[in-house]
């Protein structure tokens, strides 16, 4: 009988969010957004909302430690948190905040907080954070200084990385090479998936709350 060789992980992982990724990025408030017809105050929810979920993600990935089925993909460069405070206390000082934590929210830390010492499940968060950050956040970061003349609180969607593409690729190829046992992968796979279904819904309680 032939066997079926599984697709590399990067690969999977891409494919099967497929349909939640959709999901997410067409949902109403990021398109909203996207599309000139929110307010800056929309993108300083987002960043509020943010804010805990990167602290949750960083904290259980330092937690982590050297665990080879994740480590090769941990990096401090793309470490958030620290630019989320930052841009958050800019807008701040110039008259926007945002005191509001959706449900989602709460929900996204908690499924984050239950992933600590789990290598195989931070990979998927992982992947579609950072993964995300580096591709479709440098969209949003574009868009919301076309659209609401925004220069400053922006620094989340900026990396001290010369080449992007090259560093996608390359950890692309760091995914890929981990060590991991069919359970581990599909474990991976299952968390980002659930990753984009989590920010769907942080988009679903945003526009519910009435913010654009």
């Amino acid at each position: 009988m032939e066997t079926t060789i599984p697709a590399p992980l990067a690969t999977a992982l891409h494919d099967s969010t497929m349909v939640a990724h959709e999901r997410a990025e067409t949902a109403t408030f990021i398109t909203r957004l996207m599309g000139g017809e929110g307010t800056a105050d929309g993108l300083v929810a987002l960043l509020r909302q943010s804010l805990p979920v990167y602290e949750a993600l960083e904290e259980a990935c330092r937690g982590i430690g050297a665990d080879p089925r994740i480590e090769p993909i941990l990096d401090p460069l793309l470490d958030r948190t620290e630019t989320l405070r930052a841009d958050l206390q800019t807008h701040e000082q110039a008259g926007r905040s945002c005191d509001i934590v959706v449900p989602a929210v709460e929900d996204y830390v908690a499924e984050l907080q239950a992933c600590e010492g789990n290598a195989a499940a931070l990979i998927g968060h992982h992947y579609v954070r950072y993964l995300g950050d580096l591709s479709g956040g440098q969209i949003i970061r574009t868009m919301v200084r076309r659209h609401y003349g925004l220069e400053d609180g922006l620094t989340f969607y900026e990396f001290n990385i010369d080449k992007p593409k090259v560093y996608k690729d390359n950890y692309r190829s760091a995914l890929n090479a981990l060590p991991l046992s069919d359970e581990d992968r599909r474990e991976a796979l299952d968390a980002a998936t659930r990753a984009f279904e989590l920010n769907h819904r942080i988009f679903l309680d945003l526009e519910a709350a009435g913010i654009r």
